[in-house]
């Protein structure tokens, strides 16, 4: 791994600003140090998993007992979740949530300023075992006073096909019993901890239970709003018409082997996506790109900076 991680820093490094270090379990990340932002991006499954802004506390959550292994996910910071969401409809066997967060990826650029990163990644024999179809990903992600997220999909086949993505990001929070999102009041959403049966949001979303929630046709900014840790983060996103909000709570997270037992308290999740009916349908040679962006903000103040 020292080879390859010496090679990359030899045709990427950015120096004073990014370079490629040996992360956990041995996996290769990129370590971002500028006068805007740290952060870190795993080439395993261009997984980001810190970001940083200068003068703000760490914003995302990442579980200590998270696995960093070939195969397996890490828990925390923002996973890809493609070319299904969730389990697979088909094939319960398959790895939840698509295979593209367990696939090693490749490093395309990092800019001058050692903010943007690139990596891509394509289908192979493996991909093509589990869903018959060719495609080139990109994903594009600056590290900044901001937290951007860009996702390109292309399909290099020659026929039709359809998938479902999701950029899982995981908010590190004071208490999730007592943070609250708002933008969503009205929003019809699925309820995933209740037979995904259709419900309607009233005012603020707050956690007082297990939450699993695909909100239907959103489009507009949202707001994560942290009294314990004084914060205001907003979220806002272009071509994903679902918004996810997660947390276990505590029956879940007990059953769950790479997260703590009390770690619920700690994370939220909200994903922009597009999942079930508005899953993508891309013809031959065509792109679809979908972005997501973070801003972090106090609460003294009337919005986020």
């Amino acid at each position: 791994m020292s080879t390859s991680i010496a090679d990359l820093n030899s045709r990427f490094q950015i120096r004073g600003a990014a370079k490629v270090v040996e992360g956990n379990g041995g996996l290769p990340k990129i370590q971002i140090t500028t006068p805007n932002a740290l952060g870190e991006i795993y080439l395993h499954g261009a997984h980001v998993t810190s970001w940083k802004p200068a003068g703000e506390e760490q914003v995302l959550f990442l579980s200590p007992h998270s696995l960093y292994e070939e195969g397996k996910a890490i828990r925390g910071g923002v996973p890809i979740c493609f070319p299904w969401f969730g389990a697979k409809a088909d094939d319960p066997k398959a790895p939840s949530h698509g295979f593209v967060r367990t696939k090693s990826w490749q490093l395309e650029s990092i800019g001058q300023s050692g903010e943007e990163i690139i990596l891509s990644t394509a289908s192979d024999d493996n991909t093509r075992a589990l869903w018959p179809h060719d495609f080139r990903l990109e994903y594009r992600v600056v590290f900044g006073t901001e937290l951007l997220m860009e996702l390109t999909m292309t399909n290099t086949g020659s026929s039709a096909l359809r998938f479902e993505e999701a950029l899982h990001a995981y908010y590190s929070v004071g208490d999730a019993a007592k943070v609250s999102v708002s933008g969503l009041d009205g929003v019809r959403y699925l309820d995933k901890t209740d037979s995904m049966h259709e419900k309607s949001q009233t005012g603020d979303v707050t956690i007082t239970s297990e939450t699993d929630r695909v909100y239907l046709h959103t489009a507009h900014a949202i707001e994560l709003y942290d009294p314990v840790l004084r914060r205001r983060i907003a979220i806002e996103k272009e071509d994903s018409r679902n918004t996810v909000v997660w947390n276990p709570w505590i029956e879940k997270a007990r059953a769950m082997g790479d997260l703590g037992e009390d770690e619920w308290k700690s994370m939220l999740c909200i994903e922009s996506a597009n999942v079930g009916d508005t899953a993508v349908e891309l013809a031959p040679g065509e792109q679809h790109m979908m972005t997501a962006r973070a801003r972090v903000g106090d609460i003294s103040r009337d919005s986020v900076k």
